[in-house]
């Protein structure tokens, strides 16, 4: 499984906006408000949000999150896009797909203050080891694309990993091989262990059959 994707690919969850969310059959979504776009949020925005997070076939809120580096987007207005969409998740009962860039303290102090129910998944992580220790032991989950630390990517539990292909071209089938590799596991092991963490976390069963 494809946790976080940008193409519209059968089999993988993909990462959509609410104006831009058709659902089509048989296909999963994570819906969310980048923080980069919040300069054209609006509460249109949000109620549109609420309406796509309700369908069956939206099995995660997100992408959403936290940047500091990204120019010309306030922080405070992220903060605020932020916690609305940790009440969405935590309302309809979906996982939070997360964006952070140099705002992992902020996201700790967050999920330590609010104690969700729903996972929280931080994707695309290119964090040291030590980052990463800090996250899981406040219970996040880390999706790894194309580029990461080596080194962090073999100290994830098992339990607590997931892959993705986000907008990188190379596909998950070698993105589970080089994993794989690099932990000197199987492809079969790897791909078994990730199968169960998204059967887990995901609401995935009902959902392919919505049209």
């Amino acid at each position: 499984m494809d946790i976080h994707t940008h193409h519209n690919r059968y089999g993988a969850i993909i990462s959509t906006t609410p104006d831009e969310f058709h659902p089509q059959p048989g296909k999963y979504y994570s819906v969310g408000l980048h923080p980069w776009s919040l300069s054209e949020a609006s509460k249109e925005s949000i109620t549109q949000l609420e309406a796509a997070v309700s369908h069956e076939q939206v099995v995660a809120v997100g992408e959403t999150g936290l940047d500091k580096i990204k120019s010309g987007v306030n922080y405070e207005e992220q903060l605020i896009y932020f916690e609305k969409q940790i009440r969405l998740s935590e309302q309809w009962h979906k996982p939070l797909v997360i964006h952070a860039v140099k705002s992992y303290d902020d996201i700790i102090r967050i999920h330590k203050a609010k104690h969700p129910a729903q996972p929280w998944i931080i994707h695309g992580f290119r964090g040291k080891p030590e980052t990463a220790a800090q996250l899981l032991r406040e219970g996040l989950y880390l999706s790894f694309g194309e580029y990461y630390n080596h080194e962090t990517l073999k100290s994830i539990p098992l339990d607590r990993l997931f892959l993705e292909t986000d907008e990188g071209q190379m596909t998950i089938d070698k993105l589970y091989r080089k994993a794989a590799h690099i932990r000197n596991l199987s492809p079969h092991r790897l791909h078994k262990a990730i199968a169960a963490n998204v059967a887990r976390i995901f609401p995935l069963q009902s959902s392919a059959h919505q049209s």
